[in-house]
């Protein structure tokens, strides 16, 4: 049971994660449209490349959580099989 608690444990962190970069990634959106409305264009360039950053990196982690799953699944159900 102490590997299945290690495995949600990490899960759990990077659920974290995730909720933290897509709230980051609102609030760049946010500020990059008050930008645009200003025309401000050097740093609209620059938000517009920290907001395809965290997106690459929210996919990233997306993609982690979704393998941590996978790995919960798979050990809760070898740990099922084992009873049987």
């Amino acid at each position: 049971m102490k590997e299945f608690d290690r495995l949600i444990n990490e899960q759990l962190k990077t659920m974290e994660k995730l909720l933290f970069i897509q709230s980051e990634i609102e609030r760049c959106q946010e500020i990059e449209q008050q930008l645009r409305a200003l025309q401000e264009l050097t740093e609209l360039d620059c938000i517009q490349d920290e907001i395809l950053r965290m997106k690459q990196e929210l996919s990233a982690i997306h993609e982690m959580f979704e393998q941590q799953t996978e790995e919960v699944i798979r050990y809760y159900q070898e740990g099922q099989a084992a009873i049987i």
